[in-house]
């Protein structure tokens, strides 16, 4: 078969004639394999997962997939692991692999959504996905995985890996897709014996392999809700399990201004849903979430998205995860995000002794969120990470770290 990229079929396709599954020239980058070794690839009902799958079949291995259903609370029908499951099915039937399926929704409830809610009850915004990430995805199912014989586990994350010399986290190839971010504290085990099939494909290519395929998820939509739980009003599902406690909304000046439904439904930097009208005296500029005082039960605002009170000069993180088992070094400068998608930032990093780290920004930070991650790059590399503990409102922690590098001494001299 022959299209707009010539010979659309793998090489296996080529030699044996067979014209059934097509293929795109960017295959040729991925190198056929003679030996077939497991591997058992997490589908979950969706697009990528299910691309992730075919290209390891092209590629020569033996391939299965896994379906977890981690949720066992669905009364409310927001869940969609029926439907997922539906889905994945059809997907492993028409590249013809095998489907195991299993739930680990009793290790969900402990190792994950336990933590969620105690993080919300200390007035934090966590983020389940990185700890969905290390305790299921590749915790207990990698563990799974493994019984069944698989030599490899493979996911339809936008990341890539690299096994020489050790694993090594990179980004994956699309920027506006890459999930490096979410698996930076992925246990180093499981990211020794992880493939990321589509990691260095574009999101657009996903879709065009999935339709040239005629897989029936080619245009599904992605999924954005929490992990496993999926995409339900979020306020109504956390004060299904966390008593709402409603109180006073003030200006960092002590002027009353409104009422807020519970400090856990908000964070910082936040503008809708605060209901503040008109205040006498203060100027038309929307309000914006600055702080939460835990002790009286006060949601702090501000006017203006780039207000002082937004900003922070630095942070410090606890729970670091090391990709390679240990930082770089006990100070070092690279780039960081402190949120999902955020362009990479300029910043300098001392590491304490007890294992958590100070962080200082070359350019102050918005929103700086406690219970969020920060994770550090070194150009496509991924570091590691750590949960953002406090932010820092001064520059003495810059100006520490900056100058205790080898190239600020190099600079210097």
């Amino acid at each position: 078969m022959r299209g707009k990229y010539g010979d659309r079929r793998c090489r296996s396709c080529q030699r044996a004639g067979n014209d059934s599954f097509p293929t795109s020239a960017y295959f040729s980058l991925h190198v056929y394999r003679m030996a077939s070794p497991l591997v058992i690839v997490g589908m979950s009902g969706g697009v990528d997962s299910s691309v992730a799958a075919w290209l390891l079949l092209q590629q020569g291995y033996e391939v299965q997939g896994l379906f977890m259903s981690n949720w066992d609370e669905d009364e409310d029908g927001y869940c969609t692991a029926a439907q997922d499951f539906q889905d994945a099915r059809s997907v492993c039937e028409r590249l013809g692999i095998p489907l195991h399926r299993v739930s680990f929704a009793g290790e969900y409830r402990e190792r994950v959504f336990s933590y969620f809610l105690g993080e919300y009850r200390a007035g934090r915004t966590p983020n389940p996905d990185v700890l969905c990430n290390r305790e299921i995805k590749f915790g207990v199912c990698f563990d799974y995985a493994r019984r069944l014989g698989a030599e490899w586990v493979a996911t339809g994350h936008y990341a890539r890996v690299e096994h020489k010399d050790g694993p090594r986290l990179l980004k994956g190839l699309d920027r506006e897709k890459d999930q490096s971010y979410f698996l930076h504290a992925m246990p180093a085990v499981a990211l020794a014996r992880t493939l990321f099939p589509i990691g260095d494909l574009r999101k657009e290519q996903v879709r065009e392999i999935a339709r040239d395929l005629t897989l029936p998820v080619f245009d599904k939509k992605d999924s954005t809700g929490i992990c496993f739980i999926g995409e339900r009003p979020f306020a109504e599902f956390l004060s299904q399990y966390l008593p709402a406690q409603p109180g006073d909304i003030e200006t960092l000046e002590g002027q009353h201004i409104g009422r807020h439904q519970g400090l856990m439904y908000y964070t910082l930097g936040q503008r809708q849903g605060l209901h503040i009208g008109g205040q006498a005296g203060a100027a038309e500029a929307p309000w914006y979430v600055c702080g939460k005082d835990l002790d009286r039960n006060v949601l702090l605002v501000v006017q203006g998205h780039d207000h002082p009170a937004m900003l922070s000069d630095g942070l410090v993180a606890s729970q670091l995860e090391w990709v390679a088992g240990r930082p770089p070094a006990a100070r070092f400068q690279c780039s960081a995000k402190v949120r999902y998608r955020q362009p990479d930032q300029s910043c300098g990093v001392i590491v304490r002794a007890d294992n958590s780290v100070e962080v200082s920004f070359a350019t102050a930070q918005r929103a700086v969120t406690p219970g969020q991650y920060v994770v550090f790059y070194r150009g496509n590399e991924c570091l590691g990470g750590g949960v953002i503990e406090t932010t820092v409102a001064d520059t003495h922690v810059a100006r520490s770290a900056a100058s205790q590098t080898p190239s600020a001494r190099r600079d210097a001299g």
